[in-house]
Order: structure tokens, then C-alpha cells, then sequence
């Protein structure tokens, strides 16, 4: 169980380690022991001493030479490319294979954000918050979520009007979307935003404007985008600020 200490949640630093995927509380233990874990420059070698979970732990503890990997309440960017699927169980190459193995064993697990088909790409968040993860993807939240889009045929022109009516249904569904915004681009490329998550949704309101999605990629969350510098692949750790910018778009 976490404790406080002045403020500030608390865990033992094998328990630490080993929730960090480090080892076992023996293998850690050990690294303790031969006083291969320090903290600002000094060696901790008693596994009971509890550590308080601050933003810069990271940037103060060594593990065996290397700095600390990101404490519980990690949140990351990630450019997702396409080929990949979100998920810890399906078959093939999964997006979890492109983090650090050691990450992959930690507790709490790493989730994605909500998902991204194995053929779209672009922004998706990760996270081992729970609380911070069901605040993104809950309803009540509206957050909305930008992809750029790639068409097979060129627009017919009533898409936007459609889109942002409110009143759109799709095939097999009994309730009509959330108002939607379209930007076009080009009469084959446009960014359709919106604030729902229902399956394949962008892919299938082009479906029912007799278009299919050449290509989909994710560029922007709330008021987070995607960094150019990012190549697909690649992630990096958010900063609480970053996190905030998820909600701080303007509702559509």
C-alpha cells in the first residue's frame, strides 16, 4: 500500500522496482544489496526504505548504471504506425512491442488510450493511470479527436453539412452520432474530427458517403498534436502540462 510522506505518495523501494518490472523482490533485493541503486548520488541499501513518488524520481535514481524508468503515473505519447494492433493479446505485432521489454511487466500495466485499427496510425496515448485514462475516453468528456484522412473517390460535397448535423446514423445502429467537423483539404484529403469512439467511425461515416478511407491517421488530441519530430515508432513520456492540453480544446 502506498503511504504519504510529506505530500507525497510513498512505496518501498523494492516493491518500487519490482512494479517497475526490474525483477523479482529477491532480484531486486539483490541490486539493493550490492548497492547498484542510488538516489541523488548516494546508495540506498535497505529494500524497506520508502520512496516518495516525485516527477523527477526518475531524473534523481540509477539502476545499475542507467536512470530510473518513468514511476507509476506514466503517461506517453506514441506515434503508432500502421501494422500494429492495440492490444496485449491478439496476434502479430502489438504496440506494446514497441516500448522497452522491462515495461511490459510492470504493475500497473501500461493500457493504450483507447485504440487505433491496425491500419490507422498516428497519436495514441498510453498510460498505467487508470483514473486518467477512463477521464480521456468516458463520454462526459467529449474529448475530441482529429485524424487526417485520405480518400479513394473525391468528396461529393455535403459531407460537412452531414457530418455536423447531429442527425447522422450509421449501418446497424439505432442512434445518430455526435455532430462531427470536417476541414477540407483537398477533394480527396480532409480532417474530420470528433468526439465519439465507436467502432471503425471515421472509416464508416465516409462508408456511408459511398467513399472509402484510402488512409487514417490520428494527428491530434484535445489540443495535444502529434510532434512532427516523432517518427512513427518512436514515443516519448508526457509532461503534466502536455497531459493538460488533452482537455483544453474548445468543445465542437
Amino acid at each position: 500500500m502506498n503511504k504519504r510522506q510529506n505530500g507525497k505518495a510513498t512505496l518501498r523501494l523494492d516493491r518500487l522496482l519490482a512494479n517497475l518490472g526490474y525483477g523479482s523482490r529477491r532480484e531486486v533485493g539483490d541490486l539493493i544489496g550490492a548497492g547498484l541503486v542510488t538516489l541523488d548520488g548516494e546508495a540506498i541499501i535497505d529494500s524497506d526504505e520508502r520512496i516518495a513518488l516525485t516527477l523527477d524520481l526518475a531524473a534523481r535514481m540509477v539502476v545499475d548504471g542507467e536512470a530510473l524508468d518513468p514511476p507509476p503515473g506514466l503517461c506517453l505519447i506514441l506515434h503508432k504506425p500502421t501494422g500494429v494492433t492495440c492490444s496485449h493479446k491478439e496476434q502479430g505485432p502489438l504496440v506494446y512491442g514497441l516500448l522497452p521489454e522491462r515495461w511490459r511487466r510492470r504493475e500497473p500495466a501500461i493500457s493504450s488510450v483507447g485504440r487505433l485499427d491496425k491500419d490507422t496510425s498516428g497519436l495514441l496515448l498510453l498510460t498505467d493511470d487508470g483514473a486518467l485514462l477512463h477521464k480521456i475516453i468516458s463520454p462526459r468528456s467529449h474529448v475530441p479527436k482529429r485524424y487526417d484522412v485520405t480518400l479513394e473517390r473525391p468528396l461529393r460535397g455535403d459531407e460537412g453539412k452531414l457530418f455536423a448535423s447531429g442527425e447522422m446514423m450509421l449501418e446497424s445502429e439505432d442512434k445518430p452520432l455526435l455532430p462531427a467537423k470536417l476541414e477540407v483539404v483537398s477533394p480527396t484529403r480532409a480532417f474530420v474530427t470528433i468526439t465519439e469512439g465507436r467502432y471503425h467511425q471515421v472509416r464508416r461515416m465516409f462508408a456511408a458517403c459511398g467513399n472509402h478511407v484510402s488512409t487514417l491517421k490520428r494527428d491530434r488530441i484535445g489540443a495535444l498534436d502529434l510532434p512532427d519530430d516523432l517518427a512513427a515508432g518512436q514515443y516519448r513520456v508526457l509532461g503534466e502540462a502536455e497531459i493538460a492540453l488533452v482537455f483544453a480544446a474548445p468543445k465542437l
